[in-house]
C-alpha cells in the first residue's frame, strides 16, 4: 500500500490503468516498440498517449489472435504467473495432423527437446479436419506450443489465440482492431487469477 491515490489533489478515477483486448494480425510483433516491425502497441495509432502500454504475454510474429495490452504491470505479472493457472486456448494447424496419442501426451505433460517438462495441457483435434486442433495451456513458456508439438514430431503451421482466461476474442473484432475490456471482463480475469481479495498488497 502506501501509494498516494490522488493526482493533482483529485482522487484517481478507475482510468488509473488501461486494459485492452487486441486482435493481433500476422506480421505484427508482441512488443511496445521495435526498430523494424510494426508492434501491437503501434496498432493503437497513438490513441493512448503518455501511457506505457505493453502486451501481457507474447504471441509470435506469425501468430494471430487475442493479445491483452495494459499499463498495469502488477496485474500483468499476476495473471501471467504460472501459480495462477489462468488458461489460454489456441487454434493450431498441424503438419502432420494430430492423433489421439498426442492428446494423451499433452495431458501427461510433454517433455520439450531441452528436457524441460511442461505442465499438463489440453489438446482436442478437430473431428472434421484433423489438421486443426484446439490447445489449452495453463503456463507460458517461450514458443511453448511450437516446441511441444515439435517434441512430438509435428510442425505448427498456423496458431491463433482464442481466449485469455475467461475472455474470448469476439468474432466481431477483426484483425488489427481493439477495444477496452469492460468492468465485467476485468473482474472475471481478476477473479480467475485469484486477485479478488481487497488490498492484497498490504503485507507484501
Amino acid at each position: 500500500g502506501g501509494e498516494a491515490v490522488c493526482a493533482d489533489g483529485k482522487p484517481l478515477d478507475r482510468e488509473e490503468y488501461v486494459y485492452i483486448m487486441l486482435h493481433k494480425p500476422q506480421g505484427v510483433v508482441s512488443a511496445s516498440t521495435d526498430g523494424r516491425d510494426v508492434t501491437v502497441v503501434d496498432l493503437l495509432k497513438g490513441a493512448y498517449p503518455r501511457r506505457k502500454l505493453f502486451p501481457a504475454g507474447r504471441l509470435d510474429k506469425t501468430s494471430t489472435g487475442f493479445v491483452l495490452l495494459t499499463d498495469d504491470g502488477a496485474f500483468a505479472h499476476d495473471i501471467l504467473s504460472p501459480r495462477r493457472h489462468v488458461p489460454k486456448t489456441y487454434r493450431v494447424r498441424l503438419d502432420p495432423p494430430a492423433t489421439p496419442e498426442m492428446a494423451r501426451a499433452f495431458e501427461a505433460g510433454v517433455v520439450l527437446a531441452d528436457g524441460q517438462a511442461m505442465r499438463p495441457a489440453g489438446l482436442l483435434p478437430d473431428q472434421a479436419d484433423p489438421f486443426w486442433a484446439t490447445v489449452e495451456l495453463r503456463q507460458g513458456v517461450y514458443h511453448q506450443i511450437k516446441r511441444m508439438f515439435g517434441a512430438l514430431g509435428h510442425e505448427v503451421t498456423a496458431l491463433s489465440r482464442l481466449t485469455f482466461g475467461a475472455l474470448r476474442l469476439p468474432a466481431e473484432l477483426p484483425p488489427g482492431q481493439y477495444r477496452e475490456l469492460t468492468e465485467e471482463e476485468l473482474s472475471a480475469l481478476r477473479e480467475e487469477a485469484g486477485l479478488t481479495e481487497p488490498e492484497r498488497n498490504e503485507d507484501a
